[in-house]
């Protein structure tokens, strides 16, 4: 006992002192309220990332960043890429929108619609495009909360008249072309200015088929930029805050951008969202809101970020600010290089498991070699598969060490993950818990439980850019649990909870076995549904009938269809609960759960449903032909849990034997899959994911009984 708690302590000061590694440990400040006469110059560019920004290479820019405050900024609208136009589109909307599909999946960016005399050409089908969306955007959303206050908005460049066009016909009253002549008099006509400095297209990495193709290299593009925000600086009035926000990607590859922001209301420091929670990482959607904060309007409902906040640094030193850009730059490198390692990594980590069992199979149906020899690689492969078993949580712990600053950082990920694998499944095969069957698999799965609660208790730091956690990129989440990590978490709490009740009801105590499964599954609800931790919506639902499921078994409880719409009843209740409570926090710190309260009183509450319906049967149908096996991998585990003396379930019956209360947590975890997989957006991915981490090592746990069998037999 007093091993394992030494363990599970040690992991979690890991989590501890990674999160705080990859943090600056300050306390995010609400900036200074705004009046309405405060002045806001907002200056739009696209495709310049933190690491293009620096002394030499960009001394406007750079001169932002030190004096003010910044961050990485994700610009996920409407497609895999975000084209400047839909930058633009979203900003006005303060939600995510985008030029007209054209029945296309990944559509060629478009150009910027001219805007002549006052008037953007093609405005109606931009907002037919975005009301056909089913993200409740609506373009002009920024303008008509300013128009509605008694504010006006200007517009330098086209891109600007985007952002700045009201919802009715497209009309951009303060509009004018950018031009170092009369920029003073264009910045100074309203209290809040948007201005179009252009963006920077990759030659190499652009779509042949857009419309516009670059001309120069994205170096000689950045310093165009750079220097045409240093015109619209110096033309500001005096006393004007000035945002840069790069609002688009270079090319076909998305990435993370980065915003900017310096002046009175914006002192040095990094910025911070409630939308995102994680220092340095905010949206494209908060900059609207930040807008609007900034003029003392109420952020409304349609506007999905919150505005930003700050957290300060000491001072604008050089050496703070290198500091600060290279905290915004490890969320670059991390973000950009995990993405070609996922798929690779994770085929190896198959195949060599697969290799193992066939090679282990093979050598005993034909019986080569000698008796020893099939011994010693029977014991081989049952350790090999619990050290597997230890890559989902050693994927996590790797973000610890910066491997992304790395000369070959895949390399460096892939070492970094290998060594913790290395380090965890050296625990789980040397404690004092080795011998017993489910022993390693029980230790492995303890190990991943205390890794995630300690990363989600510390800010899901651990899981932004790793090869099984959040993608800062994607933008669909980007603290608490995501679907991949909350399949490794309901299956380790189900084999936790099944290793520690079998023990229990092995020595004859029932009671206390279904009373710890209780306690077990009642702290992994908290910590998945708890707002500030985990905020899976989709968890509860999920989690508490599977674990109901195990506790009414192992008191020998019949289930039956009134105990089945009991649970179901319990589980809405909670949910609801939980939501209401988390609707009753201030708006800008709300998760999911309030969100979705919200939607249900505003009327979007369908959307959202259509739309999470919509990625479900997106991911099975334009992912790999692997998402068609889920459904056939659930159906065959049921059949082998209901028919354990089958052909195709044989194999399990001295484990199941064994382990008293395997059945039944295996009965609970696939019903977990099942609901998680209808109730949660791309839920296609939990049940392949939980079975990732289940599978190699209850086989493990099979050989070990098999060994022991044998043992016993001479």
């Amino acid at each position: 006992m007093l091993q394992a708690i030494a363990i599970a302590a040690l992991l979690v000061l890991a989590v501890i002192g990674g999160s705080a590694l990859r943090t600056p440990g300050f306390i995010p400040n609400t900036f200074p309220q705004a009046t309405s006469t405060a002045q806001l110059v907002v200056i739009g560019t696209g495709g310049m990332s933190p690491g293009d920004i620096g002394p030499g290479r960009t001394p406007n820019l750079w001169r932002l960043f030190r004096e003010g405050s910044s961050a990485t900024l994700n610009v996920t609208a409407v497609h895999a890429n975000t084209c400047p136009i839909d930058g633009w589109l979203t900003l006005s909307a303060g939600n995510r929108a985008g030029q007209p599909d054209d029945d296309a999946r990944v559509p060629p960016c478009q150009g910027v619609p001219e805007t002549k005399n006052g008037f953007v050409t093609g405005w109606d089908a931009l907002v037919a495009a975005a009301a056909a969306r089913p993200y409740g955007s609506t373009l002009g959303t920024l303008s008509q909360a300013l128009a509605s206050n008694g504010q006006c908005i200007s517009a330098i460049g086209p891109g600007a008249a985007l952002g700045a066009a009201p919802p009715g016909n497209g009309v951009v009253p303060r509009f004018q072309t950018l031009d170092a002549s009369n920029l003073r008099v264009g910045l100074a006509a309203c209290p809040t200015a948007l201005v179009d400095v252009g963006a920077i297209r990759d030659p190499g990495d652009v779509d042949p088929a857009d419309p516009e193709q670059p001309a120069l290299s994205h170096i000689e593009q950045l310093a165009g930029v750079d220097q045409r925000v240093g015109q619209v600086v110096a033309a500001a009035p005096s006393g004007a805050d000035v945002m840069v926000v790069s609002l688009a990607d270079a090319g076909r590859h998305p990435g993370l951008r980065v915003v900017l922001a310096a002046g009175q209301r914006f002192p040095p420091g990094t910025l911070y969202s409630a939308s995102t929670r994680q220092p340095g990482l905010v949206q494209l959607d908060d900059v609207t809101a930040t807008i609007l904060d900034h003029a003392g309007v109420a952020v409304p409902a349609q506007v999905s970020g919150s505005p930003l906040r700050r957290i300060p640094a000491p001072n604008s030193s050089e050496a703070l600010a290198q500091r600060r850009h290279g905290l915004l730059v490890d969320y670059e490198l991390s973000s950009r290089w995990v993405q070609p390692v996922v798929y690779p990594f994770f085929v190896t980590w198959v195949a060599l498991m697969l290799a193992g069992l066939t090679v282990l199979t093979i050598t005993w149906w034909r019986r080569l070699g000698s008796h020893g020899f099939r011994e010693s690689l029977r014991s081989w492969v049952r350790k090999g598969l619990v050290v597997f078993g230890a890559v989902p949580a050693a994927t996590y712990l790797a973000n610890i060490v910066p491997w992304w600053r790395l000369a070959w950082p895949p390399a460096g990920l892939v070492l970094a993950t290998g060594a913790w694998t290395g380090l965890l499944g050296a625990i789980a095969l040397r404690g004092r818990w080795q011998h017993s069957p489910m022993g390693p698999p029980a230790a492995v799965a303890a190990m991943t439980f205390v890794v995630l609660v300690a990363d989600v208790m510390t800010g899901s730091r651990l899981q932004l850019s790793s090869l099984l956690g959040l993608n800062p990129v994607v933008g669909g989440r980007y603290f608490g649990l995501g679907n991949v990590a909350f399949a490794l978490f309901a299956a380790a709490t189900f084999l936790v909870a099944i290793a520690v009740s079998s023990r229990l009801v092995g020595v004859g105590r029932p009671r206390l076995a279904a009373l710890t499964v209780a306690i077990i599954g009642a702290v992994a609800i908290i910590v998945i549904a708890v707002p500030t931790w985990g905020d899976k919506v989709g968890g509860p639902p999920a989690l508490v009938p599977g674990l109901a499921v195990l506790v009414l078994s192992i008191l020998q409880v019949r289930l039956s269809w009134r105990k089945v719409l009991l649970i179901g009843g319990g589980t809405a209740l909670l949910v609801a609960t939980l939501a209401i409570l988390d609707w009753l926090r201030p708006k800008e710190s709300r998760s999911h759960l309030g969100r979705f309260v919200q939607s249900i009183i505003d009327g979007g509450a369908g959307d959202i449903v259509n739309r999470k319906l919509a990625q479900n049967l997106d991911t099975l149908t334009h992912t790999t032909v692997f998402a068609y096996l889920v459904p056939l991998l659930l159906i065959a585990l049921a059949y082998v849990l209901a028919r354990p003396g089958s052909r195709l379930g044989r194999p399990m019956e001295p484990l199941l034997a064994g382990v008293e209360t395997l059945r039944a947590g295996l009965i609970g975890l696939t019903v977990t899959m099942i609901v998680g997989l209808l109730v949660n957006d791309t839920g296609v991915a939990i049940p392949p994911v939980a079975l990732a981490l289940v599978l190699p090592l209850l086989i493990s746990a099979g050989i070990c009984t098999w060994e022991l069998r044998d043992t016993r037999g001479r």
